[in-house]
């Protein structure tokens, strides 16, 4: 409860606020981008294609029949996951982005409709199953699902995730979990229509700004005039990449005083 109104209050006042300081751009002309790995390498996607662009050498995906891309997965760059919400289908890419395998997930009846999928590691995905509005864990080499949480009420908007935890944005809160199933946090939504997680940082995003939430600390993010236009954003471990739909914008995340 404590935790619910530090964040209702910072929300409301404009006191407390956080810097991001710009350290570069660079253009890109996609549709959507995707992010940024650790090996400087940039993943957008233009005309339903899937783009992996590097120093040396650029690589591209696509499967029409599979329907639009929904989200792209690459906290494994070794390992990317690629889920189409239409046809409930995950498709793991190499560093290439050459396809590994393909998950149909209507095979276990179970998860018919899937609204998100995203890499857990040690060959498990996180997934929000839209029939029973829950978070579930699912190993694909087993075939076998654990139920992470109680079913949500309001409609689900979004999901982020890493290896360890995994946040869900309803129309109604924005709740945090753990591997293990524990509900670390919940908090009302306040308008939120993304969340971006890297380790245990996230950013939340809404009309009225980003929002950097830290280990019970959640403050406004500060942007120059001319970079308020988001069109798509990534979170990594020391940066936040902003596109505006001609470049991407590049700041450092300094953190908050402890």
């Amino acid at each position: 409860m404590k935790w619910i109104y530090i964040f209702t209050f910072l929300i409301s006042s404009s006191l407390f606020s956080q810097e991001l300081v710009a350290t570069a751009s660079f253009p890109l002309a996609a549709s959507s981008f995707i992010g940024v790995d650790g090996y400087g390498n940039t993943y957008a996607i233009d005309n339903g294609v899937l783009h992996k662009t590097g120093p040396v050498q650029d690589f591209g995906f696509t499967d029409f029949s599979l329907g639009p891309i929904s989200t792209v997965d690459i906290i494994n760059p070794l390992k990317i996951v690629v889920f189409y919400e239409s046809t409930n289908t995950v498709v793991f890419l190499d560093n290439k982005l050459n396809e590994i395998e393909r998950l149909l997930l209507t095979n276990n009846p179970e998860l018919a409709t899937v609204s998100a999928a995203t890499n857990a590691g040690n060959n498990r995905l996180w997934l929000f199953n839209t029939n029973t509005q829950q978070l579930e864990l699912f190993n694909f080499r087993t075939t076998t699902s654990t139920t992470i949480s109680q079913p949500f009420p309001g409609k689900f908007i979004a999901m982020a995730s890493n290896f360890n935890y995994c946040y869900i944005l309803t129309e109604k809160s924005l709740r945090s979990f753990n591997r293990y199933g524990s509900l670390l946090a919940e908090i009302p939504s306040e308008g939120f229509k993304s969340v971006f997680l890297s380790d245990d940082t996230c950013v939340a995003l809404s009309k009225s700004g980003l929002y950097f939430l830290n280990k019970g600390a959640f403050k406004l993010l500060k942007l120059p005039p001319s970079k308020n236009s988001i069109k798509d954003l990534y979170l990594s471990q020391e940066f936040i990449y902003i596109y505006d739909g001609k470049s991407v914008h590049t700041f450092s995340l300094t953190q908050p005083k402890k």
